[in-house]
């Protein structure tokens, strides 16, 4: 199966360039020159792609505006900023939004090509260490966490018992594996809040986290710096 890449790129001979070379590296890709119309077509089916390609000065709709409208759709679906610019918080920004790479103008598209593979590939499920969920567990390997009695079983068989807000954070990490969770949407949607205090209880939760996996190699929790975390599972 072909991998579908939805290309933004006003600029009618670099577009065209890339599109042909992606085409020729056996992708399939629908090319868009304006930000507006690039979001439309993407709403229609918020699915259908397994990566975006956004340049950042685009008409109708920059390339940042975008992306936040994408992530609203889908949250899960990768992108990556093609840009002329360089500054490095343009480069922050792009990062905050969701970005999953940022490249420079201009670009060796053999590179691009490489990014854009290792992305798609980092995006598919994990095998064999995926998560299963049934009744109400969620299982990785041999660590299995029982949302309704509030129990972590770690991959040495210990037992650990949760507070019910410590469960509601791994329910969150277990179904967003290997995805950059912000600080904000973690505490909003755990805690409700999003203020000081409430950050440092997720920093001690993460922490406390760290020790119950840590005889595990395949599970791991990121820092993303000025980002969030991420759940890694190998």
């Amino acid at each position: 199966m072909k991998h579908k890449i939805l290309l933004v790129e006003d600029e009618a001979d670099l577009g065209n360039v890339v599109k042909q070379y992606l085409e020729l590296m056996d992708f399939d890709v629908d090319w868009q020159q304006n930000g507006l119309t690039a979001y439309e077509i993407f709403q229609k089916a918020p699915d259908k792609y397994h990566i975006l390609l956004i340049d950042v000065n685009l008409p109708g709709m920059n390339g940042f505006e975008l992306a936040e409208h994408v992530i609203q759709l889908n949250s899960h679906v990768p992108f990556l900023f093609l840009t002329a610019r360089g500054e490095k918080m343009d480069r922050l920004n792009g990062l905050k939004i969701g970005a999953d790479d940022y490249v420079v103008k201009p670009f060796d598209v053999d590179e691009l090509v490489l990014r854009i593979r290792n992305i798609i590939k980092r995006k598919q499920p994990v095998v064999p260490q995926e998560v299963v969920k049934s009744n109400s567990i969620f299982t990785i390997g041999n660590t299995q966490l029982y949302v309704d009695s509030l129990t972590l079983v770690t991959e040495q068989g210990e037992e650990i018992i949760l507070t019910p807000r410590e469960c509601d954070l791994l329910v969150m990490f277990f179904s967003n594996v290997n995805r950059v969770l912000k600080r904000e949407e973690i505490l909003t949607k755990v805690w409700g809040s999003n203020d000081y205090f409430v950050g440092r209880s997720l920093d001690v939760f993460i922490s406390r986290f760290r020790k119950y996996f840590s005889q595990n190699p395949s599970i791991s929790i990121k820092n993303v710096y000025g980002i969030g975390f991420v759940f890694n599972v190998k």
